[in-house]
């Protein structure tokens, strides 16, 4: 879908600042009535443009201290042992995100673990064996200078 208009824009752009926002003020703040912002949300919503409304949660506030980015390198790239290891990450609840990249690696994973004897007991379970990895590169987060999941429109 690439024809938003302006105030589906905004709509969007307000959205994704606090999806909690009250309609009535969401209205005021795009220059739109209620009704026809409940009708925008809910056409946004069928046509896929909104996925979901979540809260974001700061990983370190529910004692998740250590987060790390980690490349997947697959020794078969046969469509099947991807999948497979797609169901695996999505059943995985320290696995915030799996993409399939192109480059060196085939797929790039961010997990927010508790400690280091948990990331361990993921790598073990999940980067060895039966998910068909053929190597794996940790880059541990130092820092969140900015984690946002807005697009600004």
């Amino acid at each position: 879908m690439n024809s938003l208009d302006k105030l589906d824009r905004d709509i969007l752009n307000a959205l994704q600042q606090d999806a909690t926002i009250p309609l009535k003020e969401l209205a005021v703040n795009v220059n739109s009535s209620i009704a026809t912002c409940q009708r925008r949300i809910q056409f946004l919503i069928e046509k896929g443009v909104i996925i979901k409304q979540v809260a974001i949660v700061s990983p370190k506030a529910v004692g998740r201290t250590i987060s790390v980015f980690v490349m997947v390198e697959m020794n078969n790239q046969h469509s099947y042992y991807q999948e497979q290891f797609e169901r695996k990450m999505r059943q995985e609840s320290d696995v915030v995100s799996c993409y399939e990249i192109s480059g060196d690696y085939d797929f790039m994973l961010l997990l927010h673990v508790k400690d280091m004897e948990s990331y361990h007991a993921f790598t073990r379970r999940v980067l060895t064996g039966e998910y068909h990895v053929r190597t794996f590169k940790s880059l541990f987060v130092m820092n969140f200078t900015k984690a946002d999941s807005g697009i600004v429109l």
